[in-house]
C-alpha cells in the first residue's frame, strides 16, 4: 500500500533540506568554494529526495487527473430538442464530451452531425450507442412512447440518464424506472428546464432567503402563442399531462411542498382541442400540503406571444417573475408607453435554461456540485406532476375537488 503523504509533509521536507544547506553555508568557516560545494550537494540531494517523496502520491495524482476527464455523453433522439442538447454538449458544456448520437432516421442524425461539425459518431440503433464504453451518461430526447425502454436499457448498462418529461404517464411504469435506476446506482433526472430560468431561479432564491416571509399564495400564468394541431393533441395525454405539467412542477418548486388537492374549471374554445376531446383553457385551484394555496392558468392561445409569469405572495411582500422579450426597449411619447412583445417560441424563451439544465446534469453526474444541481428534478418530481395532472383531469370530469392522493402512490 502507498503511504499517506500530505502536501504539507512534502513541502516541509523540501524546506528543511534547503534550510539545512543555507545554515551550513552561513555557519561554515570554510572557503567559499567549499560552501559552493555544500550548496551543490544540497541541491543534488533535493533533486533526488523530492521525486522520492512525491512518488507515493503520483498514482493518486494520476487517478485525480482521470477523474477530471470530460464526461462522455450520448444523445438519443435528433429531433428539435435533441438538436439543442447535442449542440449544448458539443460546444457549451465544460466537463462534457458529446461521444455519439442516435436516431432511426438518418437524415435527422446527419443534421446533428452537420451542426456539430461531425464531433460525435452516429448510430441508427440506440442500443449501439448504449454499448459504447466511453459513454457514461445519456440524454433521452426521443418521443415519449420510447422513453421507458430507453431508460431501462441505459440504467441496465450503468448509464446515468437525463430524460425529457415525462418518463411515462403510467405511475407503475414510472416506479419501475425509479427502482431500476436505484438498483443500478445511476441517476435519473427529468428535463423540467423552467427551474433553470433566470427569473424563476431569482424568485426561488429570494423565497429561500426569506425576502417575503412565509409564503401564502402563488399564481402562475402559462399561455402558448398558438394551439398545436389536433393530431398532436390526440396523443399528448391532454392539457394537464402535456402543458400544465411544467406549471405543476414550477408550483411545487417555488412553494417547496407537494400539491395536496386540486379543483379545475376549463373548456375548449378552439376546434383543435374540441376535436381531440381536450381543453385549451383552464384554471386550477391548488392547495399544498404546507397550507399554501394558489391558481394555475393555462391557455393554448395567446395573441401577444409566449406568456409566462409567476407571482408569489408572502407575509412580508410579493415576488413577480415577468415575461421575457427579445427587446427591453420601451418607447414613451404623447401617445403613451409602448414596449415589445414577449418571445413567441418556447425555445427562445427558455434557450438559456435548456443549456443550464444540461450543464447542471453533467456536474451532478461528475460529482462537481454547484451551478444549480440542487434545482434538478428527480424522477420522483416527475411522478408528482403526473399525479397532479391526473387529479386535475379527474376534477374536470367529476366537477369536484380531488385529492392528489386519490391517484395512488
Amino acid at each position: 500500500m502507498c503511504p499517506r503523504l500530505s502536501t504539507h509533509n512534502v513541502a516541509y521536507a523540501v524546506v528543511t533540506i534547503f534550510k539545512c544547506a543555507f545554515e551550513h553555508r552561513n555557519k561554515s568557516t570554510r572557503p567559499k568554494t567549499k560552501n559552493k560545494n555544500a550548496m551543490t550537494y544540497a541541491r543534488s540531494s533535493a533533486l533526488i529526495l523530492i521525486p522520492a517523496l512525491l512518488l507515493p502520491v503520483m498514482p493518486y495524482a494520476f487517478f485525480l487527473r482521470m477523474s477530471q476527464s470530460p464526461l462522455g455523453v450520448g444523445v438519443i433522439g435528433c429531433g428539435r430538442i435533441g438538436q439543442i442538447h447535442s449542440n449544448t454538449l458539443a460546444f457549451r458544456t465544460p466537463g462534457a464530451r458529446l461521444v455519439a448520437i442516435t436516431d432511426p432516421f438518418e437524415d435527422m442524425g446527419k443534421k446533428v452531425l452537420d451542426q456539430t461539425g461531425g464531433i460525435p459518431s452516429y448510430h441508427k440503433n440506440y442500443l449501439d450507442l448504449l454499448d459504447e464504453e466511453d459513454i457514461k451518461a445519456v440524454v433521452v430526447a426521443s418521443p415519449t412512447p420510447y422513453h421507458v425502454e430507453q431508460i431501462m436499457a441505459a440504467v441496465e448498462r450503468g448509464k446515468h440518464v437525463f430524460c425529457e418529461k415525462p418518463i411515462s404517464n403510467d405511475l407503475a411504469t414510472i416506479d419501475s424506472c425509479i427502482e431500476a435506476a436505484a438498483k443500478a446506482g445511476t441517476k435519473l433526472i427529468l428535463g423540467f428546464q423552467r427551474r433553470f430560468d433566470a427569473n424563476f431561479q431569482a424568485v426561488k432564491q429570494q423565497i429561500v432567503q426569506g425576502a417575503i416571509g412565509k409564503v401564502r399564495t402563488i399564481r402562475i400564468v402559462s399561455r402558448d402563442p398558438a394551439p398545436p394541431p389536433a393530431d398532436y393533441l390526440k396523443t399528448s395525454g391532454g392539457i394537464f399531462l402535456d402543458m400544465s405539467s411544467h406549471d405543476f412542477d414550477m408550483a411545487r418548486f417555488l412553494v417547496g411542498s407537494d400539491i395536496e388537492e386540486v379543483f379545475v374549471q376549463g373548456t375548449a374554445w378552439g376546434p383543435e382541442a374540441a376535436g381531440a376531446g381536450d381543453l385549451d383553457t383552464q384554471i386550477t385551484l391548488l392547495r399544498f400540503e404546507n397550507g399554501v394555496f394558489g391558481t394555475l392558468e393555462n391557455s393554448r392561445l395567446c395573441s401577444f406571444g409566449y406568456d409566462q409569469r409567476v407571482e408569489v405572495f408572502g407575509e412580508l411582500g410579493s415576488l413577480q417573475g415577468e415575461n421575457r422579450s427579445p427587446s427591453t426597449v420601451t418607447r414613451s411619447d404623447a401617445e403613451g408607453v409602448t414596449a415589445g412583445l414577449p418571445y413567441s417560441f418556447f425555445m427562445d424563451r427558455y434557450g438559456d435554461a435548456y443549456v443550464d439544465i444540461v450543464r447542471a446534469f453533467v456536474r451532478e453526474v461528475s460529482g462537481d456540485g454547484g451551478g444549480g444541481v440542487e434545482h434538478l428534478a428527480s424522477a420522483a418530481d416527475g411522478k408528482a406532476t403526473v399525479m397532479a395532472g391526473m387529479a386535475a383531469k379527474a376534477s374536470v370530469q367529476g366537477r369536484r375537488l380531488v385529492k392528489v392522493s386519490e391517484m395512488g402512490r
